[in-house]
């Protein structure tokens, strides 16, 4: 059944809303949410009934309208009970009755068989005068556009599957490449130039839409538009729990916004769901009788309840100063949090979530924020700056965790059996962030393993070597250690936790060896085994701070500042030099990493191998990247 319920005008920010210039999110949501925007240009053109009713149709084909042969209406477009006649009466009603029954996602779906019913009226096709009948199907929505559509057999996929299950006309009026005249076996989507288009024949491809737009405006049949898929928000819930909609009903004064200084409104505890499931606000006297705000005399109040992503689309504001004045009445000039603590924390600098809520959270926070500016509660446009998805961590044989089926990996169990920094680590170190992948039962002994050495590696005292450590062990030690700050750094920024860890195991085994000669006991060795602890802290937090705490370091390990690693000691003293001949491989050489162009080629014409495949031969040419490669043309 139809119902009155309240709406947020998103689509006045639709435009705003395909803006993502001022955010980092990733390109998949930002395509699903232009996709759920769906941003169309084309026009509108005004055909009219024979009774001359104007009935618009939207359309990004303005060029195929000299090949509409049919006009379809949505069942619940308000001209199909003026213009439908007696004849058909019966059958349209029905039609109309099953169309209800049905969810939009049913109506549109493409393995769903076209179906409609012919109204008994016509239309007047405004380009040639041409009188096409007018039909009702359920794959029209008033949703969508104007509720109305030309229909073009010949170039739409879905009308032509209509017009040949009804035997409606399939003029070609877009020539398909290699046409031969005859009738088409299937819609051409494709472009081409007009044929069959009156005026317009022989237009190409490029020009036609733009041509044919200005002269329906030229003609006042038509005009430029733009549409959206996207609809206002429907925010009201039949349902108990949501924050209540602070709205009173007098039959008085009518529909009367609940006074400021009476929010928040509050709902009752003692609430009972009937059994049938009915929202329980509408059984409560108690929330449901009132009085009205201006004129005092009995009112009910509104039982609906918001959608709950109303909440979640601002709780990064709320979260500010949860109890920011409370207690104090509210009025006009109030905010719902902290200015001071906005202006230091907003907007979010990164959030993270799943990309299910692409097309619903995530669009309904960034309209929030939007209309909360135009309000004058905040000076920026966009909720939070950067954004990234998690991968999900499926069952061992690849399908999703399920409590059915009995595959779930409780998280307390190998917490309680390893520890939770032990768990975190696999979880960081065992997959991808961003992708995750199945559960492997064996891989969180290899990070048992780490740890217990990290642990032997910063507690466990080893025999001092004798002699001093000679200037380059000081400086190979030095340069592992920023080389790892810098690994960590860099993939932190960009969530790639997974080699966070694999970095801090390749220093650890750095360190083991280390620890084995005189660079044990010294200041490089110290700051080596600092750096690691702070570098661990996030994602072994627990494990940091007690090593941190028994090697007699300062309280707390989490309130230290993050280590920053020195460029110039992160320089490669040795790289491998790369050569080629004829861009394959012939010979790997180690060099200086200041090495020039002149002695790197000498170092490659140099080679045992290399000289056997330039042997006789004249090189013409050489290619050098600067530390990286020689390749020699020959």
């Amino acid at each position: 059944k139809e119902l009155e319920q309240w709406f947020w005008r998103i689509t006045n920010y639709a435009e705003e809303l395909l803006d993502f210039s001022q955010i980092d999110w990733p390109e998949r949501i930002v395509t699903m949410q232009k996709n759920w925007i769906g941003r169309s240009e084309g026009a509108n053109v005004t055909f009219r009934s024979e009774q001359g009713d104007p009935i618009v149709v939207f359309t990004t084909r303005p060029d195929t309208l000299w090949g509409a042969t049919f006009m379809v209406l949505a069942p619940e477009h308000p001209l199909v009970d003026k213009l439908t006649t007696a004849e058909y009466r019966e059958a349209v009603e029905e039609y109309k009755y099953q169309a209800a029954r049905q969810s939009e996602i049913e109506r549109l779906s493409t393995a769903k068989e076209k179906t409609g019913v012919f109204i008994g009226a016509y239309a007047i096709n405004p380009v040639n005068e041409e009188r096409i009948p007018i039909w009702i199907a359920d794959y029209v929505m008033m949703t969508y556009g104007t509720g109305a559509i030309m229909a073009v057999p010949a170039h739409d996929e879905r009308d032509f599957a209509f017009a040949q299950k009804y035997g409606l006309p399939i003029p070609v009026v877009i020539e398909p490449p290699d046409w031969d005249g005859g009738p088409l076996t299937e819609a051409y989507t494709g472009p081409g130039p007009m044929i069959n288009s009156g005026p317009f024949d022989g237009t190409p491809a490029e020009e036609a839409v733009e041509k044919v737009t200005k002269w329906l405006e030229e003609r006042g049949i038509g005009e430029f538009a733009i549409n959206y898929r996207l609809r206002d928000w429907l925010i009201s819930r039949q349902r108990y729990w949501g924050a209540p909609i602070p709205i009173v009903y007098c039959e008085k004064c009518g529909m009367v916004p609940v006074p400021y200084e009476d929010l928040p409104v509050i709902l009752p505890t003692d609430a009972v769901i009937p059994p049938t499931g009915d929202n329980a606000l509408k059984y409560h006297e108690e929330f449901l009788h009132t009085t009205c705000p201006k004129c005092g005399g009995p009112a009910t109040r509104e039982t609906d309840t918001m959608d709950t992503f109303v909440c979640s689309s601002w709780y990064n504001y709320a979260y500010l100063s949860p109890y920011y004045k409370e207690g104090e009445p509210a009025h006009a000039d109030s905010t719902p949090f902290d200015p001071q603590e906005a202006e230091y924390w907003l907007p979010v600098d990164v959030y993270t979530g799943g990309a299910e809520h692409a097309t619903m959270h995530l669009i309904y926070t960034r309209f929030f924020t939007k209309a909360m500016r135009d309000m004058g509660l905040v000076d920026f446009d966009e909720p939070m700056i950067v954004l990234r998805n998690q991968g999900v961590i499926q069952a061992e044989d690849g399908s999703k965790m399920s409590k059915s089926k009995g595959n779930v990996v409780a998280p307390d169990d190998l917490v309680a059996r390893y520890g939770a920094d032990t768990v975190r680590a696999y979880l960081m170190f065992g997959w991808r962030w961003e992708q995750g992948g199945p559960w492997d039962p064996h891989g969180i002994e290899g990070v048992v393993r780490w740890l217990q050495r990290v642990w032997n590696l910063v507690l466990e005292p080893a025999e001092k070597q004798d002699g001093e450590p000679t200037d380059e062990e000081i400086a190979g030690l030095r340069h592992r250690i920023h080389k790892t700050i810098q690994r960590v750094t860099d993939d932190m920024e960009v969530f790639a936790f997974n080699t966070i860890i694999s970095s801090l195991m390749e220093f650890t085994n750095a360190l083991s060896k280390a620890k084995q000669t005189p660079l044990y006991g010294t200041p490089v060795w110290e700051e080596g085994i600092e750096t690691l602890l702070l570098l661990l802290a996030p994602a072994c937090p627990h494990i940091s701070e007690e090593l941190w705490e028994r090697t007699g370091r300062p309280y707390s390990i989490h309130q230290q500042s993050w280590p920053e690693y020195d460029p110039d000691l992160i320089t490669e003293a040795v790289i491998t030099l790369i050569v080629q001949v004829n861009g394959k491989v012939r010979a790997r050489l180690e060099a200086t990493a200041d090495i020039g162009k002149e002695q790197a080629v000498e170092m490659a014409l140099a080679d045992p191998n290399v000289q056997r495949h330039v042997a006789g031969k004249e090189v013409r040419k050489v290619i050098y990247v600067p530390g990286r490669l020689v390749n020699l043309v020959v």
